[in-house]
């Protein structure tokens, strides 16, 4: 199964910009549907960004749209969440998530905290 790590998170003050890394054990550029969760306290995961295999076509949470960027390097098995203009609603444990289009096993990094103070 898809192993995923996490990286980057940790606290940044209100208009700062961070970049969370997921690094995969395998590549994932054309058969896996990429995307960041988030999830605050006492609430539901959601999703924040996702990107698609090939084509790279991507969608975001319309609360981060023009702020973060979700990307992929295909020769670095990793995928990328650039956060600007950081808000302190942007405060949660941040997932990386990686679902095979083909077997639909889907995979889970261990989250990594985002603190945006005011």
């Amino acid at each position: 199964q898809l192993q995923l790590t996490e990286s980057g998170g940790g606290p940044v003050q209100a208009g700062g910009s961070l970049r969370l890394t997921c690094t995969a054990s395998a590549r994932v550029d054309s058969d896996y549907l990429m995307a960041w969760y988030r999830q605050a306290p006492g609430t539901q995961r959601e999703l924040v960004a996702a990107i698609s295999p090939q084509t790279d076509n991507t969608n975001y949470l319309d609360a981060v749209k023009g702020r973060f960027t979700i990307s992929r390097d295909n020769s670095k098995s990793t995928v990328y969440l650039q956060m600007m203009s950081l808000k302190p609603e942007d405060t949660a444990v941040y997932y990386c998530h990686g679902r095979n289009l083909w077997s639909r096993v889907a995979s889970w990094g261990q989250g990594i905290q985002v603190t945006v103070s005011s």
